[in-house]
């Protein structure tokens, strides 16, 4: 498939396995093309299968859930250090 198609295909199973609604999976994957995730793929296209992209779309969506419980934790931080300041 070509880089467009698998891209796609990505998006989809976003939107299907994790029933993301289209603008948060197509985020998702403009996301992480920004950050030069599938830059490989670009490359190799031996990389664009369904089954890597399969596996990408979870990918993709555990980075992005790691992400936000990261910063949730950075934001309990910040509020219990201000609880303590007189």
């Amino acid at each position: 498939m070509t880089y467009e198609e698998f891209l796609d295909e990505v998006t989809t199973l976003l939107y299907e396995m994790y029933e993301l609604d289209d603008a948060a999976a197509i985020k998702l994957v403009m996301d992480a093309q920004a950050n030069d995730y599938f830059v490989k793929h670009d490359e190799m296209e031996e990389m664009r299968t369904p089954e890597q992209a399969r596996i990408d779309a979870q990918a993709i969506y555990k980075a992005k859930q790691d992400r936000n419980q990261t910063q949730k934790k950075q934001q309990q931080r910040v509020q219990q250090q201000r609880k303590r300041k007189p």
